[in-house]
């Protein structure tokens, strides 16, 4: 029998010697929760990567875990912008080389600034996009700021 081929995620984390397996859902998923179920994780423990634009050609990646929403406010005041926005679609595609669901820090076509806000760091182990659809990549926290490499912490809540 074949073996899918390993998402691209995966392959960086793989290069980067970073510990992580590779999830693949039966059904497509059409919520956070139905995805944690699945996993056999709480809603807490997956981590979305969030896109933003913050000026003319500048963006930065956000990490968030679980259903909670982003503060805005905290947000500006934190890259001391007064306007941003989320990246649209196409933008997400053109920087990071995934669609949007699918975004994973590791193996990103354009390097970018990481915010990892505090919620990531509340949990030992994690899931977060593989660059594919309904794949996920999980790993320990640990594991994710490792392969991370530069970043910031953050209160976003």
């Amino acid at each position: 029998m074949n073996q899918p081929p390993t998402p691209p995620v995966a392959r960086a984390l793989q290069a980067m010697g970073v510990p992580h397996r590779v999830f693949r859902h039966d059904e497509p998923i059409r919520s956070l929760e139905q995805a944690a179920a699945a996993r056999g994780q709480s809603p807490q423990q997956l981590v979305r990567s969030i896109l933003f634009r913050v000026g003319a050609g500048e963006y930065v990646l956000v990490l968030a875990a679980g259903p909670e929403q982003i503060s805005w406010p905290a947000l500006r005041r934190h890259l001391g912008k007064s306007r941003l926005t989320m990246a649209k679609p196409a933008e997400v595609l053109e920087i990071t080389g995934y669609r949007v669901g699918t975004v994973g820090p590791a193996g990103l076509k354009t390097s970018l600034p990481v915010l990892v806000d505090e919620s990531v760091l509340a949990q030992e182990e994690i899931s977060m996009g593989s660059g594919e659809r309904d794949v996920a990549v999980i790993l320990r926290v640990e594991d994710l700021l490792r392969a991370l490499g530069d970043y910031q912490v953050v209160n976003l809540r």
